[in-house]
């Protein structure tokens, strides 16, 4: 398994798709949101939480067609259905890839963006909170809209109008507990619901994911 992460790390960092672009696209949408909302940190610092949480979101959709059709074209997918290991070990390596490669690298980064969207100075703690909390599920669920989507052409539209239905809940709840968070109001609530979206997904989307490749794989 651990040699499976190691190559999935290096094939996210080699054929594009990675933590670069991610953070590329993530800094873009903060630049950008100033010039279309206007300068006044008064509203900036309200905004900020849910444009930070939208950007990181968005950024993870980018590499998600990598996930599997990188080991689909050259054949890899088979060979590992065909290896002692369980498949639902396999697409949880991958989620895990996937995370260290793309949702760690934002979560770090969003601190040094909510500067430029004049968050306030008790949100970077909850904003760093709620990031770990949910990036998980964005990957885990991620993986699962790639297995739905592998081997088609030009899947990743159809992957990302899949998958961000059901980021939604994980957008919300993540973005509310920033925004307490930022402004001091009682965490527990969105913070358990966070904490609960992202446990049942890595509990129940992997068994699903490999149900789904064993029946692509046929």
């Amino acid at each position: 398994m651990i040699a499976l992460l190691s190559r999935d790390m290096k094939l996210a960092m080699r054929a594009g798709g990675g933590f670069g672009l991610g953070l590329a696209f993530f800094l873009i949408v903060t630049v950008l949101v100033p010039f279309g909302v206007g300068p006044e940190s008064g509203l900036l610092s309200k905004i900020a939480p849910g444009i930070l949480w939208l950007g990181a979101l968005l950024a993870c959709l980018l590499s998600l067609d990598r996930i599997l059709a990188l080991d689909w074209e050259d054949g890899s997918l088979d060979l590992l259905a065909t290896s002692p290991l369980p498949m639902e070990a396999v697409v949880s390596v991958k989620a895990l890839a996937h995370w260290i490669t793309t949702g760690l690298p934002l979560t770090l980064a969003a601190p040094l963006f909510g500067l430029l969207l004049s968050l306030p100075e008790a949100g970077y703690k909850w904003l760093v909170i709620s990031l770990i909390l949910g990036t998980p599920a964005l990957s885990v669920i991620g993986t699962f809209g790639a297995a739905l989507t592998v081997g088609l052409k030009r899947g990743g539209l159809l992957l990302s109008l899949l998958v961000l239905p059901l980021y939604v809940p994980t957008l919300i709840f993540g973005a509310e507990l920033a925004r307490r968070g930022a402004v001091g109001l009682e965490t527990t609530t969105p913070m358990l619901m966070l904490a609960g979206i992202t446990a049942g997904t890595i509990a129940l989307l992997p068994f699903a994911s490999a149900l789904v490749l064993r029946v692509n794989l046929r």
